[in-house]
């Protein structure tokens, strides 16, 4: 295996650790290669951003770089966006990064713009620039530019476009985003991140202290409940959005939700204790929140 190919292989093989299905083997092939491509471009500006690309520096001479810039962050994203601009480029030389050069034919076939991909690593500037959030609508804001896109190219992809559908897919995005967070808490911490808005730490009486600690009192599960059914409120917007659509497509967009929703339960059941590690759910409960949401009406 080239080690471009490695590349490759070790940020889409993540898919399959997502709480929502990826590219499920029901949806058409064609389909599933381009929601596969765009996954491989959002997984790689992330694992850019917090720092996960697999160790050696590869990712960086295929993006153009010495190896040693492999962990600056933002010479590597500006690296990224230089690649960008190529897959929407007729012009020698094409991208040099392989999920890149897998972008291209989607980009193309489906018509789609840079707007979202930039938006993407935008987000991930601004991670390395902003660790906390003082409000609920400054997190709102910066989910705009982490999460949303995601929901807008899936309808690109789909070649199901509308208003409507956007505004309903960016507050299943914000949703997604949101519980990603309740679960990684800890782990956000470690990486000197709080996605918790902090007039909302304030009112509930939890400090960052509180967050260090091995097992989440009082005060911080009452927060994470708080917090999780805001996440809960915004997926409520994704029964209309699946509803909207038919098919394969339907049952895809059930899973989104169905992933948000069987991740919130999985605090619940954790008594909203997620400072231990991230809840996650049995795929047995994921199942049963599709089933769910396809029936749910509204």
């Amino acid at each position: 295996m080239s080690p471009g190919t490695t590349a490759q292989a070790n940020t889409l093989d993540k898919a399959a650790h997502e709480n929502f299905p990826v590219a499920p083997f029901f949806l058409p092939r064609a389909w599933r290669a381009d929601l596969m491509a765009v996954y491989g471009f959002a997984r790689l500006v992330d694992d850019i951003g917090d720092g996960d690309l697999a160790p050696g520096g590869e990712d960086a001479v295929l993006l153009g770089l010495e190896r040693s810039r492999s962990e600056d962050r933002p010479a590597m994203l500006d690296a990224l966006e230089d690649d960008l601009f190529r897959v929407f480029s007729n012009k020698a030389p094409g991208p040099g990064h392989p999920l890149m050069r897998a972008l291209g034919p989607t980009v193309r076939r489906r018509t789609l713009t840079p707007k979202p991909f930039l938006d993407l690593i935008e987000a991930n500037r601004q991670d390395q620039r902003v660790s906390r959030y003082e409000r609920y609508e400054d997190l709102l804001a910066y989910c705009e530019l982490s999460a949303n896109p995601v929901g807008r190219l899936v309808l690109g992809v789909t070649g199901t476009t509308s208003p409507e559908r956007v505004r309903r897919s960016d507050a299943v995005c914000t949703a997604l985003q949101i519980v990603e967070h309740l679960q990684d808490v800890a782990e956000d911490l470690r990486r000197d991140r709080v996605y918790l808005p902090r007039e909302d730490m304030e009112r509930f009486g939890v400090s960052e202290d509180d967050l260090k600690a091995p097992r989440a009192g009082s005060a911080v599960r009452a927060l994470i409940a708080f917090e999780a059914a805001r996440a809960s409120d915004l997926l409520d917007e994704g029964t209309g959005l699946v509803r909207s659509v038919h098919g394969r497509l339907r049952l895809l967009l059930a899973g989104f939700v169905a992933g948000g929703r069987a991740a919130l339960q999985a605090v619940a059941d954790a008594d909203h204790d997620v400072l231990p590690g991230p809840p996650k759910p049995p795929k047995l409960s994921l199942l049963r929140e599709v089933g769910a949401t396809l029936r749910r009406k509204g």
